[in-house]
């Protein structure tokens, strides 16, 4: 037996429902995210009071730059151990890469490059070697084999020098 096919209005029905549940969900979660933010800037920030003389002031200042060292050494120390382990990251994924045996291959392009220019770039620019390769080759004459023609002879006379028992006795020597 087949199983029966939700209709439209209940497929829209619950379709709603689970956005209504997502929305509510997302909602709540920008509410927790806001309020630990809040919590946070309370106990790392404190209200600022500013004293009346200067020389509060300038205690103040040298505080501020103090924590501001601080809190800058802590973010140096963290981009470096971010890069180091996005790096360790690279080098473990060209290991999987490796590993599985899959490589991608790159598009390459097609570069149409003389013999001289090759060269030029493999040696570089001290190099100036201009290779004709046609110069360096051997200058080859066919020779026109003239066949003899007496060689060649008519089939009956073979026959007729086999006919007799001389001509077998040939051949049957010349096999063995």
């Amino acid at each position: 037996m087949s199983e029966k096919k939700m209709t439209s209005s209940r497929r829209h029905q619950l379709k709603s429902l689970v956005l209504a549940i997502a929305k509510e969900l997302m909602e709540a979660e920008e509410k927790q995210t806001q309020e630990e933010r809040v919590t946070y800037m309370e106990e790392k920030c404190p209200a600022l009071s500013l004293p009346g003389s200067m020389q509060e002031l300038q205690d103040l200042c040298k505080q501020l730059h103090q924590k501001v060292d601080v809190v800058d050494e802590e973010r140096y120390d963290l981009a470096s151990k971010v890069s180091k382990s996005d790096k360790e990251i690279e080098d473990l994924k060209i290991k999987v890469q490796d590993l599985k045996g899959k490589f991608k291959k790159p598009v390459l392009k097609k570069v149409r490059m003389s013999a001289d220019a090759m060269l030029q770039a493999l040696l570089g620019s001290k190099h100036k070697v201009s290779m004709d390769l046609r110069a360096n080759l051997k200058q080859v004459k066919k020779e026109v084999k003239e066949e003899n023609k007496e060689a060649v002879g008519d089939w009956r006379k073979k026959i007729d020098e086999q006919a007799d028992m001389g001509g077998r006795k040939k051949m049957f020597e010349s096999e063995a």
